[in-house]
């Protein structure tokens, strides 16, 4: 089983600052640099380049409000997100299926066939 995974979006969701700013996101709906910054141990020059990143892989969308950028998360490019780690996780369980069958096949030992265990007349 061969999964197609887009390398840019989970490097953009493995940081843990960006995956904490998509979960305000999602919970408020919207935000901006700086009232992400406000619920966040870092600046907002900080939550800013992460933005930069989501925003690159699709994950957030801005628009123009006043002075500043709201940023929304996008919805489906989030549920592609998921469909691929749902793929992931289910070529990872069919390889440990498998590493587990050669496991027990190699802690029975070897089998006998009790045709071939004697001497042929």
């Amino acid at each position: 089983m061969t999964v197609l995974v887009d390398d840019d979006l989970w490097s953009a969701v493995g940081d843990p600052t960006r995956r904490r700013m998509l979960d305000l996101l999602l919970a408020e709906g919207s935000g901006t640099a700086t009232s992400l910054s406000e619920r966040l141990p870092v600046t907002r020059q900080a939550v800013a380049k992460h933005l930069v990143v989501l925003d690159r892989v699709g994950l957030v969308r801005a628009s123009t409000a006043g002075r500043e950028r709201q940023f929304r998360v996008d919805e489906a490019q989030l549920a592609r997100a998921v469909a691929q780690l749902a793929d992931v996780g289910a070529a990872w369980d069919s390889r440990l299926r498998r590493i587990k069958r050669i496991a027990e096949t190699i802690q029975r030992g070897p089998a006998v066939d009790d045709d071939k265990t004697g001497p042929q007349r």
